[in-house]
């Protein structure tokens, strides 16, 4: 007798995490079988949170738990009823709802909670660090899933003057389509800049949905235009830089004004094509630029290997005047 009295007091020192592990398979394999949950068990699975038995309440949270969407409204509703031990308990179904691999449904379960955080009462906080938890999880796994696929993070200042991340694909880029929708899980991320990685519909979409992006560059991704015509639809207050790929390799501190380089990269399309420091740009192509962001504008129109014609003239004494024809690299 005593020797049960102990077990049983040992089985309840394992707490609800081990347990939970113990009637995992089983709930895993009626999962695999039965039909979607009905209105009446999950009102009952609800109900039985609240009970006395730790076995029902922990058998009631992995039924809600497998019961997915149906049971999002009635937990939210059990969760705002104002029974905190019943809501602590539907909040903890939620955040593991979170970690579903159904993106729909997460998504669904993150609104949810956001609506629940939105108050200052135990059970609002409650909610709250679940999404805070959630959310700094699901950021630093897909950066570092990102960043060993080659993306570059980089802090930098945002348009707006303030402080974010830069995300850059380029050459070294080696992930696939799957990778590339880890991007809107990140947080902080100011600006976007693909580089030569070929885009379709699906991978301008996911850029869609990156909060608070205020930039994104496109440069030599064969992006479709209906696909970065309905992006600007949907960020508005984003500027989105696209280009076909030519990169001439020069650069101006200039903003406004005569289009004066101030730098001409070494090795660049510009420099094989004998363009210096403090050559202005006159016209590309026989249209005239005006400043630097125009000369930009006209390179855009190009991709790599085109031939581009510049009218330059160099300061000097003779104030000089000339033709360049410059063969365009690839970023």
């Amino acid at each position: 007798m005593r020797v049960r009295k102990k077990a049983g007091r040992a089985v309840a020192r394992l707490g609800g995490a081990v347990l939970g592990s113990l009637l995992a398979p089983a709930f895993a394999a009626d999962a695999a079988v039965k039909p979607a949950a009905t209105a009446a068990e999950v009102a009952a699975w609800v109900e039985q949170l609240g009970a006395a038995q730790y076995a029902r309440r922990e058998a009631a949270a992995r039924s809600l738990a497998d019961a997915g969407r149906p049971a999002l409204d009635p937990l939210a509703a059990a969760i705002t009823g104002g029974d905190f031990e019943v809501a602590s308990r539907g909040v903890e179904i939620l955040r593991g709802m979170l970690a579903a691999d159904d993106e729909p449904l997460a998504a669904e379960v993150e609104r949810r909670l956001e609506d629940i955080a939105a108050g200052d009462t135990a059970v609002d906080r409650l909610a709250q660090s679940a999404l805070e938890f959630h959310q700094a999880g699901r950021a630093a796994a897909a950066r570092e899933r990102l960043e060993s696929l080659g993306a570059v993070f980089r802090e930098r200042l945002a348009t707006a003057g303030e402080q974010g991340i830069e995300v850059v694909f380029d050459a070294a880029w080696r992930g696939g389509p799957e990778d590339w929708r880890l991007l809107p899980r990140l947080r902080s991320v100011v600006c976007v800049s693909v580089h030569g990685v070929p885009l379709d519909e699906s991978a301008v979409g996911v850029l869609g949905r990156v909060r608070g992006v205020r930039r994104i560059d496109l440069f030599g991704t064969a992006a479709p235009e209906a696909a970065v015509a309905a992006l600007g639809g949907r960020l508005p207050d984003t500027l989105i830089d696209v280009r076909k790929g030519g990169k001439l390799g020069v650069s101006s501190i200039v903003q406004d004004g005569p289009c004066a380089l101030s730098g001409v990269q070494p090795g660049s399309a510009a420099d094989k094509a004998g363009l210096r420091p403090g050559d202005v740009v006159l016209a590309v192509d026989g249209e005239p630029v005006a400043n630097f962001e125009a000369l930009a504008a006209r390179v855009a129109r190009h991709g790599p290997g085109e031939v581009v014609r510049l009218e330059v003239r160099r300061d000097g004494g003779t104030d000089e005047r000339f033709p360049c024809e410059v063969r365009l690299d690839a970023w």
